[in-house]
């Protein structure tokens, strides 16, 4: 009897973990598909490029797809994830031009809330920071 309750009991607990991730990542494809983003401080080993990504914004889609918009046009179709469990994102453009080469890859979510993320990424010897603010 004690086995077959641990049993269901161990069932139940992973379904309910599982829930809860589900639960975090509809959030944030809630939060990243609801308007669009812009690059609102970034900074490559602390030299301030902010304004190289003043023409961006960032449109965001429930399938995983971004549109990096430059000036009203979409300049490349990319991919995103994220996982609020481990606190990260990640972006891919493939042959981007430059700025957008700098936002390729995973990054550290050092700070959020429903409208603006504030992350680090490490490439190599390089540091960056990047905060995005909804529009």
């Amino acid at each position: 009897m004690k086995l077959a309750l641990f049993i269901v009991l161990s069932i139940f607990l992973t379904g309910c973990k599982k829930a809860v991730e589900n639960a975090q990542e509809d959030l944030v494809i809630l939060a990243m598909t609801d308007g669009q983003w812009g690059v609102t401080s970034f900074t490559q080993n602390g030299n301030n490029i902010t304004t190289d990504f003043a023409s961006y914004k960032f449109k965001y889609y429930s399938n995983k797809t971004v549109d990096a918009i430059k000036n009203g046009t979409i300049e490349k179709t990319g991919t995103w994830d994220g996982d609020a469990a481990s606190m990260t994102t990640s972006a891919n453009f493939n042959t981007p031009p430059y700025p957008l080469n700098l936002i390729n890859g995973s990054w550290h979510i050092d700070r959020n809330s429903w409208t603006y993320v504030e992350a680090t990424q490490v490439a190599g010897t390089e540091i960056r920071t990047m905060r995005l603010d909804k529009f």
